[in-house]
């Protein structure tokens, strides 16, 4: 899998794929990622992903493509967020709501034919089972293969697939232990 992978590429695919019908563009921030909806000071909704990179792109859409209407009006979504650091507590609550958008990201990475790493996004703070986390997201993945994914998911991974070439659909085999995930 030694293919370019342009930043650009990327935000010009989101912003064509998505800009018109949900006024969502995709642009590239500086230290954290953030959802902003349209606002006094923007007149559209903004996936801010961090550094360029990526993999934080693909995590903020994956967000956004899992967030319903009510939530996509919201700051984040309105989802709490602790930063690393967290106790167990914490970080299994993270954990539980990290399943579905990760699952979707893997997808992204599949079908833009990137390497995906689950993270757990906790370095400083307690380590879980990250066997435990990582199946569960590779049951999420089998589930979406299965029963489908959220619509503008499937939208994005269509958009990626056909840009980078990717066959369709994506299946199990598209899934494996080279993805960092013992299952």
């Amino acid at each position: 899998m030694a293919m370019t992978h342009d930043i650009q590429d990327l935000i010009h695919l989101f912003n064509r794929t998505f800009s018109e019908k949900y006024n969502t563009h995709l642009v590239k921030g500086g230290d954290e990622p953030l959802y902003s909806p349209a606002n006094e000071h923007c007149t559209y909704n903004q996936i801010i992903f961090a550094h360029g990179y990526y993999a934080s792109a693909f995590h903020e859409i994956s967000h956004w493509c899992q967030a319903g209407k009510e939530r996509r009006l919201l700051e984040d979504f309105g989802y709490w967020y602790a930063p690393d650091g967290r106790n167990e507590e914490q970080q299994k609550l993270f954990e539980q709501v990290e399943i579905i958008p990760q699952a979707i990201e893997w997808a992204f990475n599949r079908a833009a034919q990137r390497k995906f790493h689950i993270s757990a996004d906790n370095l400083n703070g307690f380590q879980s089972n990250s066997q435990i986390f990582k199946a569960k997201v590779y049951q999420q993945v089998l589930h979406f293969l299965e029963q489908g994914f959220p619509t503008r998911a499937q939208q994005f991974i269509e958009s990626l697939a056909h840009f980078y070439k990717t066959p369709l659909p994506l299946t199990k085999s598209n899934f494996s232990d080279e993805d960092n995930v013992s299952v």
